[in-house]
Parts: C-alpha cells; structure tokens; sequence
C-alpha cells in the first residue's frame, strides 16, 4: 500500500513502522498524536531567539560605486544549538538590485555558548546615510518542522560619500601647479603674485619686470621672477536649488557640480590657498569653514554626502548675503550654478555687484552634452526641429555667459565629465594671471 505524506514522513522518523499503517479513525488518531508530539519536540528543541546576541563591526563610510563590508558576530548562550537563518535589513538603495538573497541573506549553525560572524556586503546606489533596520532570525529544530522567529535592532550606520571621479585629473593639474610655484619661474606680475627670485635677462623677458638696483651690482641685467601668493581665500557656493536636480546622463546636475568642487579644493589646498564650502537654496544646506589645508578634503566630502538637490527656486538674495557673511574678505568666489536664461537674469544678475565689488567671481555651470547632439542631427523632420530647439537653447546659454563676462565673472560652461578638468584650469589660469 502506498503511503500517504503524513504516513511517510512518520515511518521517516520512526515514529509508526511502515508495516503497522492503520486506514481507521484509530490509525488517523495515532498518527495525529505522533505528528503533533513530533513538532512540539521540533519546536522544543529549536534554540530561542531573544536570547541571542547580537552586534555590529566593520566599515562606516565607503564612496558612492564601491562595496562595504558590515559584519554581524551571533553569539548563543544557550544550551541548545542554534540552527537558523539570518535576513540582515538594509535600505533597498544599499545595494545593486538582485543581490538580496547572494548578500542579506545568511544560514548559520551555532553550537551551544559559541559565537558566529556573519558578512553582509553593501554595494550603495546613492549617496547619504544609510541605516540599518532589523536583522530577523529564524531558529529551526532538528527535524526543521517548526521554527521560532524574533528580530533584534542592531544599529548600524554607513555614510556613503560622492565618488570624487575627478581625482584622475589631480596629478596633471598639480604638475602645472608646480610650474606656476616658483619651480619653473614666472614671468609675469599681477595682483596675485609675489617676488621669487632674480636672474638673468633673455631676449623676450619682459622689461618691466627688470632688478635696476640688482643690475648695478652685476654685469647683468637682472630680471625679477615672480610666483604666485599663497594663503588665498577660495569660497565654493554650490546652488542647490530647483535647477540643480536636472539630470544630465544618469545623475543630476548637482553631482557633477560636487565633483568639480572637490577636485578644485583639492588643488586649491596644496597651493596653499584656504578653501570654504557654502551650499544654499533657500537657507544653508551645508557650510565648511576654517578649515586646514589637510584636513579640507575630507570636510567638504563628509558635508556633500547627504546633500540632496531641493525643488525650489533658489533666493539670489539670500545667497549672496550667505556667501558675503561666509567670505569677508576679498576672495574667490566659484559659483556652481545654472547659466539657464531665467535663474539668472531675474535672480543672479540684479545682485551679482555686491559679489564683484569685493570679490572675485567664477561662474561654472554643468552643460547638457545631449543639446550639442541634438543641435547636430539632420536627416528627419523631427530631428530639424530638436536642431532647432537645440540652437536656441544654445544661443540664449552664451547670451547669459556673455552678460557675466561684461560683468567682470569668469564662466566655465562644460559637460559633466568635463567641468572638474575646466574649472581646475580657470582657477590655474587666475593664478598664473596673477589675477588671484
């Protein structure tokens, strides 16, 4: 006779012989009792839950596009062994989708007083806080029939910071800095530079840059060489208002617009210069101030990573008043924002004086590489219009860019994987200038 799954999995356990198999009321009745003895012994058996401990060990801050590891140590001090599986909660945006079961999911064995430690590997989408919810665990008896259940809170947090892509581009800005410091002399004097070192005259030097008094001790002439000063004041503004949460590519304005400042504060700090950060739409999102020069970078990369763009007009007024409170003193003032017609005009323009009366000003602003596409396709009535569209959008950009630059502000328009490189170079050329 074949036997049922209740039958079968009794004569499994060796609770009713096979041969013994009784079809009556009495049989179902025996069975039942034996199903139901064997589940509760199940259940007895499985290791309890709330007496488990748990915690927390690993890494606190990772960049945005790399993996975390955040371990869990189980600790059982019971007298039975724990026999479970493990869900460690996280955000879904604390990984790459399609990862759950591979990474928050955990099967452990843990013998009575022992311990285990379990890794969970965080692959983050998106910059910020992330905190860890509940770790649930599910304990099994041996016949795995019944199960006890429970969650522990386990604290946890992992700051994901921006990813500072731009990084690849320091050393080269840095060899060009290095000429400009008084390694490879230079020749020209402004505002922003200050007396290096004296040699001799070559056809082509500039005249005004001649030593008369040293060349009356010599029987050469002498030309003074100069350098840049350190000890600058850098103020880093980033617009976080509504025109800030465009997307252009697969993120929004306002990354590309960090990675810029990041890469800029870097150069900026080994050249000696003293680098703040304000960030404002309509109130101050994020300020870093005072600090040193080793210690800038990381200030401004934990200040950027919880900073999220806001749908919101951003108030010129109110940012211009921050970013005068913020730099008393004459200083550079680089501005990440939109050269978008409207913002400008009716915001930036009006109050844009107070800046430039103190301050030198430096607008740098993240291009959508898609209009420059569009403003060069031909071939459908479609694409004629998007052309269309694309020029005027191109054409009213550099109608703003020049009213900047009649006002005396430096602009760097680029896309976003062009805008660090650019604005580390205008900033480079200012010094060279003598400008800064």
């Amino acid at each position: 006779m074949a036997l049922t799954g209740r039958a079968a999995l009794l004569a499994a356990l060796g609770t009713l012989p096979v041969g013994l198999w009784d079809p009556s009321w009495t049989g179902i009745l025996t069975v039942n009792t034996a199903l139901a003895l064997a589940c509760a012994c199940d259940f007895a058996l499985a290791a309890p839950v709330h007496r488990l401990t748990l915690t927390r060990s690993g890494e606190t801050s990772v960049r945005l596009g790399e993996a975390a590891d955040v371990h869990i140590t189980v600790a059982n001090p019971s007298g039975r062994p724990l026999r479970a599986d493990l869900r460690d909660a996280w955000p879904p945006s604390s990984r790459q989708p399609g990862t759950e079961t591979a990474a928050f999911r955990h099967h452990l064995t843990i013998p009575p007083g022992e311990r285990r430690r379990l890794t969970t590997r965080l692959r983050p989408t998106r910059r910020g806080d992330h905190h860890a919810d509940r770790v649930t665990i599910r304990s099994y008896g041996p016949l795995r029939l019944f199960a006890r259940q429970g969650a522990h809170k386990v604290p946890w947090t992992v700051r994901v910071l921006p990813p500072f892509a731009s990084r690849k581009h320091l050393p080269s800005k840095l060899a060009r800095l290095r000429e400009l410091d008084g390694r490879t002399s230079v020749l020209t004097r402004g505002q922003g530079t200050e007396f290096d070192s004296l040699r001799d005259y070559v056809p082509g030097d500039d005249t005004r840059s001649i030593d008369w008094r040293a060349t009356a001790r010599r029987s050469t002439v002498a030309i003074r060489t100069w350098r840049p000063e350190r000890d600058r004041r850098i103020l880093l503004v980033l617009d976080t208002g509504r025109t800030s949460a465009g997307r252009v590519g697969d993120a929004p304005r306002l990354d590309a617009a960090m990675d810029a400042a990041l890469l800029l504060a870097a150069l900026a700090a080994r050249a000696g210069d003293r680098v703040d950060l304000l960030a404002y739409d309509r109130r101050v999102r994020a300020l870093v101030q005072g600090r040193s020069a080793g210690d800038v970078l990381p200030s401004l990369v934990n200040a950027l990573a919880n900073l999220e763009p806001e749908l919101i007009e951003t108030d010129a007024r109110g940012l211009t008043s921050a970013a005068l409170r913020t730099a008393p003193r004459s200083s550079l003032i680089v501005l990440l924002t939109s050269l978008d017609k409207a913002p400008v005009e009716e915001g930036l323009l009006p109050v844009l004086s107070r800046l430039t009366k103190r301050h030198k000003v430096l607008v740098a602003s993240v291009a959508d590489p898609h209009i420059e596409e569009m403003a060069t396709s031909r071939g459908t009535v479609e694409a004629v219009y998007d052309a269309a569209a694309a020029a005027q959008s191109q054409s009213e950009r550099r109608h703003t860019a020049e009213q900047l630059i009649r006002r005396g502000v430096t602009v760097v328009d680029a896309p976003p994987n062009d805008l660090a490189p650019a604005l580390a170079d205008a900033y480079l050329s200012l010094k060279a200038a003598g400008r800064l």
